[in-house]
């Protein structure tokens, strides 16, 4: 047999032997690890996912929550595991922050994983606690410029997206507020509503249920470039004097470096099939959430460019990398 012929017959067996893995995926429970704490809004909106995912593929797709430091613990575990495709990561926007705000990780975020697929997109509500005396973005920003430093945010953690999308804000407001991380979105909420932070950056879909329902958060504004469907009646930050302020929560999922191909591939077949499912759709229009699924190409250099952004914020807050 001719070089050649040995050449493309044994990338025919490597092709066929892949796919059939693939078609045999998954035959056990796959593990959707969310490195941010029960009730936050990547948190939610794997659930709904899992769920679908679950009926499609016959078996039980568990959601663990593994929190702590920004979202790295849980990472690293996805990074360690078996690239099989039986353990998932299943993370927000801080994916892409991390870098910009540790001078090393414990994983190479693009080297160690592998950009499967996107769930969906949400825009951040600024939220501040009912009884507090902020009513509109403009209270807030015009008592931070009175007393610089003064006015607090609350995170789900150092690095973490609602971080950094709090920074950009203090950037555009042209005034110093102070960070206070929380290990999660829930705790964050918990001392905003009870006025010991002033506001907090977060995910919408995670704060409509204290907004709408519980009465103890008012959202102030909005981060997309238009109103939310799911409460028009919220104005955006834009409009209220910020018109460049835009920025959307996004969650996505990754697998470890070495997970086949056509594995990834069913996976992001599947999750595209989910998120555009009318159940899926329907649950995530109540709390604003989009879904804009991706090919793993369109989502690897999705994720680059964010975390180039992230990183340009980091700098312009002058954030010492810890």
């Amino acid at each position: 047999m001719k070089p050649r012929s040995r050449i493309l017959l044994a990338l025919s067996l490597t092709v066929s032997m892949s796919m059939a893995g693939a078609q045999g995926y998954p035959d056990r429970p796959v593990e959707l690890i969310v490195p941010l704490t029960a009730g936050s809004g990547v948190d939610i909106a794997a659930r709904v996912v899992a769920k679908q995912l679950s009926e499609t593929w016959k078996q039980p797709v568990i959601v663990s929550n593994r929190p702590g430091a920004g979202g790295l613990i849980g990472t690293e575990a996805v990074v360690r595991a078996k690239a099989d495709g039986y353990t998932l990561l299943v993370q927000s926007a801080s994916h892409a922050a991390n870098p910009a705000i540790y001078k090393s990780l414990p994983y190479d975020p693009i080297k160690d994983l592998v950009d499967v697929n996107t769930l969906g997109y949400v825009p951040y509500a600024m939220v501040t606690g009912s009884d507090g005396p902020y009513k509109s973005v403009k209270q807030l920003v015009d008592a931070a410029k009175a007393k610089p430093d003064s006015i607090t945010f609350a995170s789900a953690g150092v690095g973490t997206s609602t971080h950094l999308v709090a920074e950009l804000f203090s950037q555009m407001a042209g005034t110093k507020m102070r960070h206070i991380p929380y290990k999660g979105g829930p705790p964050a909420f918990q001392d905003v509503i009870g006025g010991q932070v002033d506001f907090f950056i977060a995910a919408m879909d995670a704060a409509m249920g204290q907004i709408k329902k519980g009465g103890r958060l008012t959202a102030l504004g909005v981060s997309s470039a238009t109103r939310s469907d799911a409460a028009p009646e919220i104005p955006t930050i834009a409009e209220q004097g910020f018109p460049k302020f835009e920025m959307n929560l996004w969650y996505g999922v990754w697998a470890p470096a070495g997970t086949p191909d056509a594995i990834v591939r069913k996976i992001n077949a599947d999750i595209t099939t989910a998120v555009q499912s009318p159940e899926v759709k329907s649950i995530f229009a109540k709390s604003g959430v989009s879904a804009n699924p991706m090919s793993p190409e369109a989502f690897a250099q999705f994720v680059r460019g964010q975390m180039a952004l992230f990183k340009q914020i980091a700098v312009q807050a002058k954030i010492e990398p810890q």
